[in-house]
């Protein structure tokens, strides 16, 4: 049986792998009923880096995020703030 994986700590991993200043990282886990709402917030300059071309890299963040949270049998919500 494999371990739970901690949703919040994965958004954290994603987002400091991708940013320059990964010590300006900040995730907040928002639990409710059925959904977590992730606020994600990332250092001047490096929220290109997580948005990506077009949304790109924003949606296969969240993309992740949701099948890891389906799996658990909840839904995954990750808002970027700037």
């Amino acid at each position: 049986m494999a371990a739970q994986v901690n949703l919040r700590d994965l958004v954290e991993y994603i987002a400091k792998a991708l940013v320059d200043n990964p010590e300006l990282v900040s995730v907040k886990e928002i639990p409710g009923e059925k959904t977590v709402i992730f606020e994600l917030k990332v250092g001047e300059g490096d929220l290109g880096k997580i948005i990506g071309r077009e949304g790109r890299t924003a949606k296969a963040i969240r993309a992740l995020i949701a099948a890891a949270a389906m799996k658990q049998g909840k839904r995954a919500v990750l808002e970027i703030l700037e």
